[in-house]
């Protein structure tokens, strides 16, 4: 992003009067400044000042003066703005919508602290800082204010993030604390979020991190987190100051800083995750900048300053013009403005994802805005400015959009259809479907608002061309599926999405209800010859044509009533305007509109709207029709459900319903009692209710209503009034009603009056009354009722009358089996047995003939099966005829059965021949379903072999066919057989069978002449390829001939191409005039070229204009003019040329005109050169054949350029014979006189040349005289002499400038004087006749020369002569002659005294003379010192300087020392010259005690003082850290470290040497085992073990040396991976640590580890545990494996203070008592120097020995 600027919105002053705070309003309208005047200024968007107001104190009695405004912010609507002032108050200013209207104070929030910055995220929330750090909200809907957090610091700048969602407030302190309101699920932590090193005034939250500067001149990036990303040091910058204010752009990709005279810009790179600055803008005269506010958009951005003025910028990356009708301005990567050029009206295009938009389309009537991200597809609406952004991976730009539909847009990309809700960042839905015709899908959303319905938004396509589906897009499911058996070419849903409407091709119009039927949805086809359709805006109104004549539906609901008009012409629009809607049809020439019932269309929306009581009063102004009765039917099911039963009387009434009417009529007079007596809702009552249930016949329900009251007797009496008597008496029996008898009772009388002998039987028989229920049952003509309670009831079966009639009934009605029970229940077996044949019970014939008839079973079997055969029940009859050994009929019932599988194991049974004739029909059977190998059998036991042949043969088996058939056949008869087949096949036109036929008894041949002579070359070159592919080519070759002969040339080709002979196919069509075949055909095979060349070729046969097209059409005419040329076709080509392509004719006569003088025709050549244009050819044709006078001709005749050319010709000619006069003249004549002058100076006729020269070119006569005194200077000495007299010559005739030259080209090694002699002499005669810079110059020629000769003097006076003073000085200085360059510099420019004292230290510095130099600059000569390695004289001489110098050159030696590996020696250059703490030297400092501490062999007393010196040197520093800025620094932490592992080596040194001490010792190697972070591992674990196995703790000595073995393998490997660290778990010996580059130990001494530690392993008499001490945990451990709490460490030994301790004065410092104690008793009796030096340094490092009494003396 760039900034440019526009213009200045306010003019500054010329004293300080800042701008104090702006503010853009959210919709981009207003602009707000307040200056330092406490007045609010409002701008428009053009930067126009329109408004302003005055800002109040709190109390007005303390004046105008007593406050200033600290910050501003519009509300979210822009109607208002909030003042924070610093008399503790927040005022909320009510300014409108319009320039102009009245401001007003609306809100006031009295504060305790004043007020620093504000925000206004929400629409009633306001969040400010103040003062005391608190950061509040206050809201305007409640006037009331909380505090959201609090802190010890003041707030001085509060900013929000992109969404407006979260809160970063920066405090004075240098702390940013980050609230959310929303952490829009990031996950991102409340509170602290990182601390700046200076107040952090500038504070700007982007998208991607947090930036922040300040009066440090910095600027950071922190993460999301806090981390430090990127940091801008600009403090080396003298031309910057601090930063004192930041705004971030809307889209967060951008961040502006303002500090003195300048714009920072830092833009968000988002492939690498970085802040990119871009270049500032700098703004000189502007001063601080005091405010920044950027407009929404993003395409503004004012700043205020420190003088009152106000610039306004534009904020650009990049700008077009679309279509010439919008602008596009891309204010972000992330963040696009597009203006209507006509009206001005502005839209903000904003990823809210952060990602880079790449492209922005505007589309659909330039209505809709298209644009793509990396990841998301962005959409907007122009008109109702609604935009979304949606979730899009990369589709390759193929996407298709359809913008039928105003409130959605429609994508569809690779067979997917997406719906994008403008105004949601969601994908509404997407589905499959192909077919994108927007008449093919319907999409209506919430476009007429229905009861109970919140969200309805719906969705019809089709799923394939004869399906449709349905789909809720807000509950994401299906509604329904819908197959058509048409094409369907229509659709649209109504617009509640309740009704579908589809037509298909047959015009078929369909409805389908989605509501009534849900995923099932049943269509009803309402209209035949459907030509056009169309819902009635705003209704569920349907317009329709059908041939000549107008449909509609004025209610949908009841598509059978239909108003019809008759038309003449075709419908084509429908429109609904001012309250009518209009039918538009097209009569002729004439359109004619018809006006639709709007009361009809009225009801409609009425009923829609819940509003019955409107609709009621619009059917009542309607004549009774069909449609007006529709609509009173829909009016009284709404009102029922509604429970508006008045309505709902009305509606029954208008419909002629007089019995539901008075039945609702007494409802209602129910219901308006019990209104007037209670004053409830009459509905309500349960008898209501009731009434209302049963209207639904629902009287389970109407019961219910009834009992929950108690009314029984109501409830009986509905039950009787319908004649439900079951339901009455089951209430009555429920309830125990004393009538229940005489409610029975009446039942059966209303059952017998009413003829109900059946109801009256059941009666009967459930009162136990059987005879008389049986009689009833017989009455109603129900035997088979009275046959079922006879069986079920002994006593009946007993009495033979009853049971008589009851199956005389029976056989009359044809109950035969129902006849055949009873009798079989009274053991009547024969006429049971007659009843169950009669019947068809065969089942229960056989089961009694079993019984009571065995001999009759067989005979029942075969009739049963007979009986099955009648009803088709093959399948059943097969086993009943088995049963009855009627084979036979088996056989014939599972052929009809096709139960082929049982036909055959029967038919194998069969040992009658009279059983084959079925092989026949079965094997046909297998044969058709190809199971040939069992057809076969059946075929050959059947004795139809040559059927079987058939088959094989028919199925293409020719290899069974042929194997059945040599096994029937002789060889002869087989190949006879199959060749006549064969030719039978052949005459009925089966190629195919035929030739395998042939190929089965091996005559391809036969099948080869077959297909050549039917004409079928393809199978001739299949059979060919396969069986003689070695003719395969020569086959194609000569059917391709044989094709041609016929004219068949498609074929011949095809042909030809496979024999690879194209040219031949060429020539074919080439032969026969057909010039398109043969350029397709050079075109597919013959490349580029043959195509042209045949097209060429084509042309040469048309000719003239025919010619020209075809070349034309080819693109071929320019390529055909230069192929006739290059063909000597020269007619053609002229032709070509003329009649299409005149500029080529020049061309061609060139060509010719070649041709010609190839030919030795040259007057023909000529006159063709002449006519292409090119008289230059010809002449020069002519000088190549040395015909000089036709040259001269033809050149003065056509090109009088060339006659030069033909002198200059002439000339050469004569230079080559030595006529030189002759060719001088030429030349002079062709005015080349420089031509003449080359040919003398080749000849070496210099006089000539010269005289030449000086006559027409005196301007190159110099030139020449040089050139020929470098030829002459080539000769020697005299050479030298002829340049000077020549320049004496010059001299003496006044050319004082070449004669200068002459001299100043004078070189002669071996004559020095005389060579300074002429030099000099040209210097004075340039200093005497030319002055000014021409002197100069050859005296800055001169000068050097004379300097090489060491002619210093000369050259210096030269140099003065003219005041070159810096080079007489360099002179003098080349010559050492120093005091004379001093005395010069001093007398006459002492500006360079410094210079010439530089270079004399530098010649001292070369010479090496240091001594000298230190008197003239000590530093460069201490430098000096340190190269030549002269360090005891470099420091010597560096401690008579400063203590900085001394401390550098110290450091510089000890760096060397460390190089060198001598660290004992730099310790020793530290403890001498003392250990500054700079932060500079800490390195070498640590570098010093890393390479004494990974020195090997030191723990011998001998190594006492070398760390004792290191301990000593250690403590010195710390003490001097401690009184520096490094005292509070990490890096003195690590320098305590080193010091207490310097003082534990140390004292383990002293102890080592006192025999009473050894145990110390042990303890101090032990304890250094902590600290092999620093220490080299195997080294400590190595002392330590040893150290251990000295003094008998072989536990431990095991472990440590067995570790130490590991390490060694460790470093081997070269990682510490594989280490195990198991044994000190729970210890604080450190795990991770680095590793050591070498081992400490020699090879041998490993060896000597391992055998003692393999030998102790091996004894097993080591517990392998470290020992532990009464906290439970390692004795040697500070930390507490369980409590994690931590000792301190003794001073003597570093194991831990526990219990018995000596405190030392210094908190942390302590030591046990027994340990002190020995160590003091062991000093005291050896009096061993180290263990003293010790306890003079613990003196001194704690402050005081304790409780000891001990004393050094």
């Amino acid at each position: 992003m760039q900034l440019r600027h526009l213009k200045t919105l306010l003019s500054p002053t010329e004293d300080a009067a800042k701008v104090t705070c702006m503010a853009w309003a959210p919709n981009n309208n207003k602009f707000a400044v307040c200056t330092v005047d406490r007045v609010v200024l409002l701008y428009d968007e053009q930067g126009e000042k329109r408004d302003k107001f005055s800002t109040k104190p709190m109390d007005s009695k303390y004046g105008k003066q007593s406050f200033v405004v600290n910050d501003m912010v519009f509300s979210p609507d822009s109607t208002k703005i909030a003042i924070g002032q610093s008399d503790n108050i927040i005022f909320v200013y009510k300014i409108g919508e319009d320039w102009g209207d009245k401001k007003a104070i609306s809100h006031k929030f009295v504060q305790k602290s004043a007020v620093t910055c504000l925000l206004w995220l929400a629409e009633n929330d306001i969040v400010y800082g103040l003062v005391n750090g608190k950061v509040c909200n206050a809201n305007t809907q409640t006037s009331r204010s909380s505090t959201l957090y609090s802190t010890k610091s003041c707030v001085i700048s509060l900013v929000s993030n992109v969404s407006g969602k979260g809160i970063l407030s920066g405090h004075a302190d240098g702390t940013v604390t980050r609230y959310f309101f929303d952490d829009e699920g990031s996950g991102d932590s409340w509170g602290k979020l990182l601390t700046h090193p200076c107040p952090p005034y500038a504070l700007a939250w982007g998208a991607n991190s947090v930036m922040v500067g300040g009066c440090d001149k910095k600027l950071v990036a922190y993460s999301r987190d806090g981390q430090i990303l990127q940091t801008f040091d600009y403090s080396r910058d003298r031309t910057e100051k601090e930063f004192t204010v930041a705004a971030t752009s809307p889209s967060g990709q951008s961040i502006v800083f303002g500090s003195y005279d300048r714009l920072r810009v830092f833009n968000w790179a988002p492939r690498r995750g970085m802040w990119d600055e871009a270049k500032p803008k700098e703004i000189p005269n502007l001063y601080t900048i005091t405010a920044l506010a950027w407009k929404k958009d993003g395409s503004r951005l004012c700043a205020g300053t420190l003088c009152g003025g106000v610039e306004l910028f534009d904020c650009c990356l990049r700008r077009s013009i679309y279509k010439n009708k919008f602008e596009v301005t891309y204010v972000g990567l992330s963040q696009v403005l597009v203006r209507n050029l006509s009206t001005g009206t502005r839209v903000v295009l904003k990823s809210y994802y952060g990602y880079e938009i790449e492209e922005v389309k505007i589309m659909g009537k330039d209505r809709y805005l298209v644009a793509h991200t990396s990841d998301t597809l962005l959409l907007g609406d122009l008109q109702t400015n609604n935009l979304s952004e949606v979730p899009w991976p990369g589709s390759g730009g193929n996407e298709k959009f359809f913008f039928d539909n105003e409130s959605v847009c429609m994508i569809f990309n690779a067979g997917e259809l997406s719906l994008v809700e403008y105004s949601n960042n969601e994908i509404l839905g997407s589905v499959r479907t192909e077919f994108m015709n927007p008449h093919l899908i319907s999409v209506r959303l919430n476009e007429r608002k229905q009861r109970g319905v919140e969200d309805n938004k719906r969705l019809a396509y089709l799923i394939d061309i004869k399906t449709i589906s349905i789909v809720d897009l807000a509950g994401g499911y299906n509604l329904a599926t819908i197959s058509h058996d048409s094409k369907i070419d229509w659709l649209e849903l109504n617009e509640t999405g309740r009704k579908l409407l589809f037509r298909d091709k047959k015009l078929r119009l369909h409805l389908i209800d989605t509501e009534s039927h849900g995923a099932s949805a049943l269509k009803t086809t309402i209209l035949s010859f459907c030509s056009y359709v169309q819902w009635v805006p705003g209704s569920d109104v349907v317009v329709a044509q059908n041939r000549g004549n107008l449909c509609i539906w004025y209610s949908i609901d009841s598509p059978e009533s239909i108003t019809m008009f008759p038309i003449k012409g075709d419908i084509v629009d429908l429109e609904r305007t001012d309250g009518k809607t209009n039918v538009i049809v097209t009569e002729g020439v004439n359109t004619v509109t018809y006006t639709l019932d709007e009361g009809l269309i009225e009801f409609g929306t009425a009923v829609d709207d819940g509003d019955y009581d409107r609709a009621t009063a619009f059917l009542e102004t309607l004549e009774m029709s069909s449609e007006a009765e529709a609509m009173w039917k829909t009016l009284s099911k709404l009102a029922l459900e509604a429970h508006q039963l008045h309505i709902a009387e009305r509606c029954f009434a208008a419909l002629g319903d007089v019995s539901t009417v008075r039945f609702l009529h007494q409802t209602n007079q129910i219901a308006d009692k019990v209104s007037q007596e209670t004053g409830g809702d009459g509905t309500e009552f349960f008898e209501v209710q009731a009434h209302v249930a049963m209207l639904d016949k629902d009287f389970k329900l109407a019961e219910m209503h009834y009992m929950e009251q108690n009314a029984l007797d109501e409830a009986i009496a509905m039950y009787q009034e319908l004649h439900m008597w079951d339901d009455s008496i089951a209430v009555a029996e429920a309830k125990g009603h004393p009538e229940l008898d005489s409610l029975r009772g009446n039942r059966y009388q209303w059952l017998m009056s009413t003829g109900q002998d059946e109801k009256a039987g059941e009666v009967k028989e459930s009162e136990g009354d059987f005879q008389g229920a049986i009689n009833l049952y017989l009455k109603a003509g129900l035997p088979a009722k009275a046959a079922r309670l006879a069986i079920s009831r002994p006593e009946i079966t007993n009495n033979s009358d009853t049971v008589g009639r009851i199956a005389a009934s029976l056989i009359k009605g044809e109950f035969y089996e129902r006849a055949g029970d009873l009798y079989e229940k009274i053991r009547n077996n024969q006429r049971a047995l007659e009843c169950y044949v009669k019947g068809g019970a065969f089942r229960k014939a056989v089961e009694l003939a079993r019984l009571a008839f065995p001999a009759e079973v067989v005979k029942l079997e075969e009739a049963w099966g007979d009986y099955l055969v009648q009803q088709k029940q093959m399948d059943a009859a097969i086993n009943h005829f088995i049963e009855a050994g009627c084979s036979l009929k088996a056989i014939e019932a599972a052929i009809a059965a096709r139960q082929w599988k049982k036909a055959v194991h029967i038919l194998a049974l069969q040992e009658d021949s009279s059983a084959g004739k079925y092989y026949l029909k079965i094997a046909q059977h297998y044969a058709s379903v190809q199971d040939y190998e069992l057809a076969e059998e059946l075929f050959v036991k059947g004795g139809h072999i040559k059927d079987a042949i058939d088959m094989y043969t028919a199925a293409g088996h020719w290899e069974e066919a042929h194997k059945l058939a040599v096994k029937c056949m002789t060889e002869k008869e087989v190949m006879a057989l199959y060749i006549s087949r064969a030719q039978e096949l052949e005459r009925d036109g089966k190629f195919k069978e035929a030739e395998r036929l042939f190929a089965t008894v091996k005559q391809p041949d036969s099948a080869i002449t077959m297909y050549k002579k039917n004409r079928m070359f393809d199978d001739v070159i299949r059979l060919v390829a396969k069986h003689y592919p070695d003719v395969l080519t020569e086959t194609h070759k000569h059917l391709a001939e044989e094709l041609e002969a016929e004219s068949r040339f498609s074929e011949a080709e095809y042909h030809f191409m496979e024999a690879g002979e194209w040219k031949a196919a060429v020539q074919m069509y080439r032969v026969n005039d057909m010039w398109e075949e043969a350029y397709r055909v050079a075109k597919s095979h013959g490349g580029n070229g043959a195509q042209q060349k045949v097209a060429y070729l084509w042309a040469r046969s048309l000719g003239g204009e025919a010619a020209v097209k075809l070349l034309n059409k080819f693109g071929l005419l320019e390529y055909a003019i230069e192929t006739a040329s290059n063909n000597l076709s020269f007619d053609f080509a002229f032709d070509l040329a003329r009649l299409s392509c005149k500029e080529k004719t020049p061309e061609i006569h060139l060509k010719y005109a070649n041709f010609l003088e190839d030919e030795g025709k040259f007057p023909e050549a000529e006159a063709e050169f002449v006519k292409a244009g090119k008289p230059k050819e010809a002449v020069l044709m002519y000088i190549h054949n040395k015909d000089w006078a036709s040259a001269q001709r033809v050149a003065e005749g056509h090109d009088p350029e060339s006659v030069s050319e033909v002198l200059v010709g002439q000339a050469t000619f004569c230079f080559e014979q030595k006529e030189f006069q002759k060719a001088e003249a030429f030349l002079l004549r062709a005015q080349r006189p420089e031509i003449a002058i080359k040919y003398y100076k080749g000849a070496e006729m210099w006089t000539d040349a010269m005289r030449i020269c000086k006559e027409y070119l005196p301007n190159k006569l110099s030139v020449l005289q040089e050139e020929y005194e470098r030829e002459t200077s080539k000769k020697g000495n005299r050479g030298v002499e002829g340049l000077l007299e020549q320049a004496q010559e010059w001299e003496q005739a006044g050319e004082y400038s070449r004669a200068v030259e002459c001299y100043l080209k004078m070189k002669d090694d071996s004559n020095t004087n005389l060579m300074e002699k002429y030099w000099m002499r040209a210097a004075e005669l340039s200093i005497k006749f030319f002055g000014g810079d021409r002197a100069i110059e050859v005296v800055r020629v001169v000068g050097p020369r004379l300097t090489q000769l060491r002619k210093y003097n000369a050259a210096a006076e030269l140099y003065l002569d003219l005041d070159l003073i810096k080079e007489a000085i360099d002179v003098f200085i080349a010559g050492e002659e120093w005091n004379k360059a001093k005395r010069v510099a001093k007398e006459l420019e002492p500006r360079y005294m410094d210079y010439v004292d530089q270079k004399y230290k530098d010649h001292l510095k070369d010479q090496g003379n240091v001594d000298s130099l230190v008197g003239v600059d000590v530093i460069a000569a201490l430098d000096m010192y340190a190269d030549r390695g002269q360090w005891e004289k470099c420091l010597e001489t560096a401690s008579k300087q400063n203590f900085k110098i001394l401390q550098k050159y110290v450091a510089l030696y000890a760096t060397q020392l460390i190089k060198e590996e001598d660290p004992i020696k730099a310790l020793q250059l530290y403890i001498h010259h003392g250990a500054p703490p700079s932060p500079q030297n800490f390195n070498i400092y640590r570098r010093l005690f890393l390479d004494i501490i990974s020195l090997s062999d030191t723990d011998a007393p001998e190594s006492y003082h070398m760390w004792a010196d290191l301990r000593n040197f250690l403590l010195q520093l710390c003490e001097n850290m401690s009184r520096s800025a490094e005292a509070d620094s990490a890096a003195r932490d690590d320098f305590e470290q080193f010091l207490l592992i310097a003082h534990y080596s140390a004292t383990r040194s002293a102890a080592k040497g006192v025999e009473q001490l050894i145990t110390i010792a042990a303890k101090l190697s032990v304890s250094l085992l902590r600290h092999t972070e620093h220490i080299p591992a195997d080294k400590a674990f190595y002392e330590a073990g040893l150290a251990c196995r000295a003094v008998g703790w072989e536990n431990m000595a095991f472990i440590f040396l067995n570790h130490f073995l590991d390490l060694c393998d460790a470093i081997d490997e070269g990682t510490l991976d594989a280490l195990d660290h198991s044994d000190f778990m729970d210890t604080d010996i450190p795990f991770e640590v680095p590793i050591p580059s070498k081992l400490c130990v020699t090879d041998a001494q490993r060896e000597q580890i391992r055998d003692w530690v393999l030998m102790v392993s091996m004894d097993n008499r080591l517990e392998q545990v470290l020992p532990q001490d009464e906290r439970n945990s390692y004795e040697a451990s500070l930390v507490a494996a369980n409590t994690g709490l931590r000792s301190l460490p003794c001073i003597l030994t570093g194991y831990p203070v526990l219990r018995n301790k000596v405190e030392f004065p210094p908190v942390g410092k302590a030591a046990n008592k027994e340990d002190w104690n020995k160590f003091l008793m062991a000093t005291k009796t050896t009096h061993s120097p180290e263990c003293q030096d010790v306890l003079k340094f613990i003196n001194q490092w704690c402050g005081g020995l304790g409780a000891s009494g001990f004393s050094f003396h």
